[in-house]
């Protein structure tokens, strides 16, 4: 438990801030939407887990900290905002206001950029399982043969950016042509985001040995770090505008997902302090394969609407079909 007491006492404080604004059913509408936001983030921790293994210590602390503070402040209460100002002209403050006085005006110019945020959310994601399944140097692969074959493709420099590109401008032709630019430019810009992270990181952590490899480590730290965060703010757009069916109180969504939030990061520690990824090794892949999933599905969503139901009972199939694997794979390896 000690991995979940920081989680524990956000989340009493969460509640007790939800209880002072809307009262019981403002702590109960808490509650809920974080046990949503842990329900269909369990492939994000995982993921998060992989990459969060490779950083020191004192990163994996930020990473809990003040990755914390950018994830529910910044991702999930600011950058909503920073959309709706963008996307409708009215200034930052301006937009604050509406979301605490006129919450249901302020959902409605939320939903509208719908589109853009899914084509950038889903790009990035794209991005993310694009890059695992090319992967040429995995050596585990949970799909046999096919997976192998899908792998060797990786040794086709930039497969991932070609087909991801492709996907998009297929996609962006189904759009009504009035809004075909805006998915376009931010679907480009997803893959952009990805692409630089991923660059920056590599060029950290390729470094050849040396007495300033302490320094290296440490910005190829920071850029994980970085990583992290525009990963978790890609998982967490579909969240916020889905918690406005349960509630228009962005404070109440501000907490609920705050709690949903910090138990995801715990969980994340936990994986890697609890070397569960070694104990189940299709874990991770299962993982990517539920991203994978989650980016079809937002980009599918520019066109037509798709429940969250859908997305956390795909996601959590992939993840208990992984787990089911893994002991499996374990079991033969322990018999042999």
């Amino acid at each position: 438990m000690q991995h979940f007491r920081f989680s524990l006492i956000v989340t009493v404080l969460c509640l007790a801030a939800a209880f002072y604004w809307g009262g019981l059913v403002g702590a109960f509408i808490a509650i809920i939407l974080g046990i949503l936001e842990v329900s269909l983030s369990f492939d994000n921790a995982v993921v998060n887990a992989s990459i969060l293994k490779r950083m020191d210590e004192r990163w994996q602390q930020y990473f809990l900290t003040w990755g914390v503070l950018i994830a529910v402040f910044g991702m999930r209460l600011l950058f909503p905002i920073v959309i709706v100002a963008v996307a409708t002209g009215i200034d930052f403050i301006g937009v604050a206001n509406m979301a605490l006085q006129d919450p249901e005006t302020y959902a409605k110019h939320l939903t509208d950029a719908h589109v853009q945020i899914a084509a950038f959310g889903g790009m990035f994601l794209l991005m993310v399982f694009f890059s695992f399944i090319f992967d040429e140097g995995k050596e585990l692969h949970w799909l046999g043969a096919l997976e192998k074959k899908l792998a060797s493709f990786g040794k086709l420099e930039s497969i991932e950016v070609i087909l991801a590109l492709s996907l998009l401008l297929v996609l962006q032709n189904w759009l009504p042509q009035h809004i075909r630019l805006e998915a376009l430019v931010s679907g480009v810009a997803g893959l952009i985001l990805y692409v630089t992270v991923d660059s920056l990181s590599a060029l950290f952590e390729d470094e050849e040995e040396s007495e300033e490899m302490a320094d290296v480590l440490k910005k190829g730290s920071i850029m994980s770090f970085l990583y992290l965060e525009v990963l978790d703010a890609s998982f967490s757009f579909d969240g916020v505008i889905g918690a406005f069916a349960i509630t228009k109180d962005v404070v109440i969504i501000m907490l609920g997902l705050a709690i949903g939030a910090m138990f995801v990061r715990s969980l994340t520690v936990f994986l890697v302090r609890q070397g569960t990824l070694e104990q189940y090794v299709f874990l991770e892949h299962g993982a990517h394969y539920a991203i994978g999933s989650l980016a079809a599905i937002m980009l599918m969503s520019m066109k037509h609407e798709i429940p969250e139901v859908i997305t956390g009972l795909i996601g959590a199939l992939f993840i208990a079909l992984s787990i089911y694997s893994s002991i499996r794979y374990n079991k033969q390896q322990y018999s042999s």
